[in-house]
């Protein structure tokens, strides 16, 4: 069992080593329990017990770069955790993305004329610009938690999710300079055969597709975010 001041010690270490407060809490529970372990086989103090953890960690707190999505070097654990869920939420997002493609060609071929898929080309895209928004307005008491600059002691992000979340204005200001464009060029193209501009087919097809990914992406964030901060709160609020 350990007492508060062992558990702050804890917390203090991680606090040092800038750990997001999600990774902290579960990198917590691990050095704690790994603790508890050393003082049972050794017989030894918590401090020695501790000591000693540290130093099997050491490796996993040098100091390393991750430059898409940090801007200055974080703990190697930190890297390992948030590019494994990165990974996975970046391949859900990519399938995700295929499915609106797949739309995109279904509208191409149903569309009566240009006219048509033009708005049929908006409404799509426009749909991922209404959803985040949505999405924020019944989770408005979570925004003070995704501003970039928003940190625990000024230090560490709330969660390993904050950055990414942060990202969705930026992909719905870019979504936004879509939708203002026709996207006819890919009905001409498919439908008319018309061969004349096929990089602005290229541009009309492929960019929404990124834009789409990284808002799906940015929004599966968002909903790991929320459910990190729940943890996090009660870290916050022990009361």
């Amino acid at each position: 069992m350990f007492s508060q001041q062992h558990e702050q010690a804890i917390t203090d270490y991680l606090i040092l080593h800038q750990l997001p407060l999600d990774i902290l809490l579960e990198v917590k529970d691990h050095m704690m329990s790994q603790i508890a372990d050393i003082q049972t086989e050794e017989n030894i103090n918590f401090e020695k017990a501790f000591h000693k953890t540290q130093k099997l960690w050491e490796s996993e707190f040098r100091m390393t770069k991750y430059s898409v999505f940090y801007a200055e070097e974080i703990p190697v654990i930190v890297k390992k955790i948030v590019s494994a869920r990165n990974n996975s939420l970046l391949k859900k997002s990519v399938l995700f993305g295929l499915v609106s493609l797949a739309m995109t060609f279904a509208f191409i071929f149903l569309a009566n004329d240009t006219d048509q898929y033009t708005d049929l080309f908006r409404i799509q895209n426009g749909f991922f610009i209404v959803v985040p928004i949505i999405i924020w307005a019944f989770n408005y008491r979570m925004l003070k938690y995704i501003r970039y600059d928003n940190k625990y002691k000024g230090k560490l992000f709330y969660t390993m999710y904050q950055q990414n979340a942060a990202l969705t204005l930026s992909m719905i200001g870019l979504m936004a300079q879509i939708i203002v464009k026709e996207g006819k060029y890919s009905y001409l193209f498919f439908r008319e055969h018309n061969y004349s501009e096929i990089g602005y087919v290229l541009v009309t097809l492929l960019l929404p597709y990124f834009v789409q990914v990284m808002i799906i992406f940015v929004m599966l964030s968002f909903f790991g975010h929320k459910k990190a901060i729940v943890r996090v709160e009660r870290f916050l609020n022990p009361g």
